[in-house]
């Protein structure tokens, strides 16, 4: 697992090997990835958009940036914490993932960037 705490909010990161499968003729890899974010400030926090860096073994490095995680926008509670799965396609078995959340907080009202630790992705073939 890997662990990040910005501002009183803690993300921690699980991933897993998915599996390979051709598409467009060439063979892809699939990763799959948990993230917990857990509040443990003081306020109510809400997760608005998302920021991610993508790097595969064998390509540049892609952007990608969008509204909430799996089209939510979570609120989280002081204590309390949000869940959620997602995957993500690579040319390589060797890879990783990094960026960050916007975020809102509401006892001071003040925009939070949050940020996603670097996790890996290595299929276990790929490894010695």
């Amino acid at each position: 697992m890997t662990t990040q705490v910005t501002n009183g909010i803690k993300v921690s990161v699980n991933t897993n090997f998915e599996g390979t499968f051709f598409k467009n003729y060439k063979m892809h890899f699939a990763f799959g990835y948990t993230i917990t974010i857990e509040n443990q400030s003081k306020d109510s926090v809400q997760l608005n958009s998302r920021h991610w860096k993508i790097y595969d073994a064998l390509n540049d490095l892609e952007l990608l940036d969008g509204e909430g995680v799996i089209g939510k926008k979570p609120v989280i509670l002081p204590g309390e914490s949000h869940t959620y799965n997602s995957g993500c396609l690579l040319a390589s078995p060797i890879g990783a993932m990094k960026g960050h959340y916007n975020m809102i907080n509401f006892g001071t009202s003040e925009k939070i960037r949050v940020y996603i630790p670097t996790f890996k992705f290595s299929a276990p073939f790929a490894l010695n």
